[in-house]
């Protein structure tokens, strides 16, 4: 039996300047939820429709511990985990 992968990610709009951090067990559905702008919120608020980094975690706790970590890092801290995963900020994800 497959076990249950976790996932934390980032999106941003298109001009990279809003960043939203979240966690999920189903990184396709959810990027596609954001995408598409299916709930009301942060994401829809501000159109952010681009993955640009995620982390992969078999346990849940560590996944939410590190969202709520990433969350208190600066920016800057941010934008690098972002650079040196997908330097260009490409979205990584065409759903």
């Amino acid at each position: 039996m497959k076990q249950k992968q976790y996932y934390v990610y980032f999106m941003v709009n298109f001009e990279e300047t809003t960043l939203y951090i979240g966690v999920t067990s189903d990184l396709e559905r959810r990027v596609y939820e954001h995408k598409n702008k299916l709930f009301e919120g942060f994401s829809k608020r501000y159109n952010l429709k681009k993955l640009v980094y995620y982390e992969i975690f078999d346990d849940i706790n560590l996944a939410i511990e590190k969202e709520k970590y990433l969350k208190g890092k600066t920016r800057k801290f941010k934008n690098n985990l972002v650079n040196n995963f997908n330097p260009e900020w490409k979205d990584l994800i065409n759903v």
